[in-house]
């Protein structure tokens, strides 16, 4: 565990919790100097590296843990799942740079960017219109803060996960990726095993989407579409179908943390948050002891993340 919260009676749930956020902030770091390359361009990554699109320092991350870090934020000044109040912090980061790695907005997706206008606009975000532009992979990047706050009751952390990402991604195949995305997360702390979690529409719910379906692209993957293809099928996009399924086939490959994430970053194209996806659920499944240490201690504003971890423990122990 990372120096500034290494406590040797932490519990395992606490463990998972601290491994979902900085496996998602490590997966984003190691795709960021390779963001929107295409694959076989580059060099396979094999840890921190420099450079980039954005000429980043080694361990760097991007929007996708940004956001994240407003998310949780959020949640525990909020003491549950407040849109308007995610959206307000969402605006700050972008004008302002509030808690980005570099103390402003360098990077963030067309998406949210046109969210984050409307909202800035209006003060509503519900009443944008829907197109299949839309069905990117900017709430999936962000998604985890949500379900492990409401991990204790799965319903909830399947619905405010959905809810979560209409604040930005309202289209139905977004919204229902991170519904299910958020069950496996809550899964992953739970102790599922990997061939469970990675079943036909798994859920930590029994016949949940049975009751809730899912609309259809997404229920190709939660049937496990990622279990039966290969690269170039299997492609870092920003499209959040293929990004969803890209993430879940690197974790059902990867033997351990460090193989997961490599395998999802090296696919190249949006690798920041192929590498954050994959990093939120291998991170909580491994725990954060399955991190390499080495990438824990050299990652961007260290302190700044394990300080938002401990706010979101000690908020879920209130709750």
């Amino acid at each position: 565990m990372p120096s500034t919260s290494y406590n040797p009676d932490t519990s395992e749930l606490t463990r998972r919790i601290y491994g979902s956020i900085y496996g998602l902030a490590i997966g984003d770091a190691l795709g960021a100097p390779i963001e929107f390359s295409p694959p076989g361009s580059f060099t396979p990554v094999t840890g921190f590296r420099t450079g980039g699109p954005f000429n980043l320092p080694a361990g760097t991350w991007t929007d996708d843990t940004s956001l994240a870090l407003c998310l949780i934020e959020s949640l525990v000044e909020c003491n549950g799942c407040d849109i308007n109040d995610q959206m307000q912090r969402f605006v700050r980061w972008y004008q302002e740079g509030h808690l980005s790695a570099t103390g402003h907005c360098f990077d963030i997706g067309t998406t949210t960017r046109s969210a984050l206008h409307h909202f800035f606009a209006t003060g509503d975000y519900q009443s944008r219109e829907i197109d299949d532009h839309s069905a990117g992979n900017g709430s999936l990047m962000r998604i985890a803060p949500v379900p492990l706050f409401f991990h204790k009751e799965p319903h909830k952390a399947i619905y405010f996960a959905g809810e979560s990402s209409k604040g930005t991604h309202n289209h139905p195949a977004a919204v229902d990726a991170c519904r299910y995305f958020a069950g496996l997360i809550v899964g992953a702390l739970q102790g599922i095993s990997k061939e469970k979690l990675l079943s036909p529409l798994y859920a930590p719910i029994p016949d949940y989407w049975d009751e809730r379906s899912l609309v259809p692209e997404i229920a190709e993957v939660a049937m496990g579409s990622f279990l039966t293809k290969e690269p170039p099928e299997i492609a870092g996009s920003g499209y959040v179908v293929k990004s969803l399924e890209a993430a879940l086939w690197a974790f059902a490959k990867g033997r351990d943390y460090r193989e997961s994430v490599l395998l999802a970053v090296n696919l190249g194209g949006d690798t920041d948050t192929t590498g954050a996806i994959c990093g939120q659920l291998a991170g909580a499944y491994y725990g954060i002891d399955g991190i390499p240490d080495e990438w824990c201690r050299n990652l961007a504003k260290e302190e700044l993340i394990s300080e938002k971890v401990r706010d979101l423990i000690h908020a879920i122990e209130l709750v």
